[in-house]
């Protein structure tokens, strides 16, 4: 299987399925020196733990609960990375394989059961193998490399907050960073929050699921990184965010509303605030930011702001309309699923959607670096 890789000069691999031993990443191109142990990837691996927001277990959420314990194989010493591959295990423990038993010839709906069917004649039918949202634990590992990597560079002004801005047809109308962590659906709305997570209750009551929008807000992104034809940096962001599995689109800025607007609206206008007779250069100010804090595929030192669009989960408690593999050929077939399935992916994709944007951006700086650009 090709297509498991990620990154140029900071460069990741991710391995393991959603039912086998373990799973984990290799990060290759992370410079030496920087402060890392378990406990800073342990941290952003909890984030991401299925049933764990808000503090608390959440079943409306999601029922399936793993340790997701981290070991660090090689590339740290005494808290330090060394410059070589740091590899990161993570094994699984709580695998209910017996819940997939009558998904062996039979295609889910929704998922990628059929495509990697046609595709390698083969597929591991327990959870989805590698098409499983599993598979995220890994790069929210490797994230955590990248993100040591950026705090170490960058310092405090830099900073990645995703949250829940929509969820089962509720929308956030307020953004208080604060409240993230603070609630079920890691939205930066409490009060939205509590109607998002009745909603998914309901649906959950009712054997369904529903899906959401997760923004992004990067700031501390100096001017000047990104290229400007293929290797755009909204470009390689929006591959990296279109590359997790429930993800089936992603706006920059004012996004799609964009096609709405007149140039004289969408064109961000751009001032120099005095330095008090400093003598320094002053980079501009951009008034608005209705392009997202890129122009041209290269970062403008505006906050980079982007939303994704998150699919309702297809595991539903619902019997639907599918068909199996014979002998034949295909036959018809109706299908309920069995097992524990999360009802919206907001909340645990937050952190993924992060690590993502971690990963991207810890290549593009080693890339301007490389290129001895400024």
């Amino acid at each position: 299987m090709a297509g498991s890789s990620f990154g140029t000069v900071f460069k990741i691999t991710t391995f393991g399925e959603s039912h086998g031993a373990a799973l984990g990443a290799v990060v290759d191109g992370c410079p030496a020196g920087i402060a890392l142990d378990e406990s800073a990837v342990q941290a952003e691996l909890d984030r991401r733990r299925p049933g764990k927001h808000g503090g608390e277990l959440n079943a409306a959420v999601t029922a399936r609960t793993e340790a997701d314990r981290c070991e660090i194989l090689s590339g740290v010493f005494n808290g330090t990375t060394t410059g070589t591959p740091i590899a990161v295990l993570i094994r699984n423990t709580s695998q209910h394989s017996k819940d997939y038993d009558s998904l062996k010839r039979t295609f889910r709906p929704g998922h990628a059961d059929y495509t990697y069917e046609v595709k390698y004649g083969v597929r591991d039918y327990r959870g989805g193998g590698r098409s499983s949202g599993r598979e995220t634990a890994a790069r929210v590992a490797a994230g955590a490399v990248a993100k040591a990597l950026l705090a170490s560079r960058l310092g405090a002004s830099f900073s990645v907050t995703a949250y829940t801005l929509r969820a089962a047809g509720v929308s956030g109308e307020t953004f208080d960073s604060s409240v993230i962590e603070r609630n079920s659906m890691r939205a930066a709305d409490m009060d939205a929050a509590q109607r998002m997570a009745a909603q998914v209750e309901r649906l959950r009551a009712q054997g369904d699921s529903c899906g959401g929008v997760v923004e992004c807000r990067i700031s501390g992104v100096p001017a000047g990184w990104g290229e400007p034809v293929f290797d755009k940096l909204d470009a390689e962001l929006a591959k990296a965010v279109v590359s997790i599995g429930a993800v089936k689109g992603i706006e920059f800025g004012a996004g799609f509303a964009a096609a709405d607007l007149t140039g004289s609206r969408m064109n961000d206008p751009m001032r120099v605030v005095s330095d008090a007779g400093c003598g320094r250069s002053v980079p501009p100010q951009f008034e608005t930011n209705n392009a997202g804090g890129v122009l041209g595929g290269i970062s403008s030192g505006a906050d980079i702001v982007f939303r994704a669009a998150v699919k309702p989960v297809p595991s539903i408690f619902k019997t639907q309309k599918t068909v199996s593999a014979a002998e034949a050929g295909y036959e018809n077939a109706e299908l309920l699923i069995e097992g524990r399935h999360d009802v919206c992916l907001c909340p645990r994709i937050v952190p993924v959607i992060e690590a993502m944007t971690y990963l991207t951006l810890a290549d593009m700086y080693l890339r301007q670096c490389a290129a001895g650009e400024r």
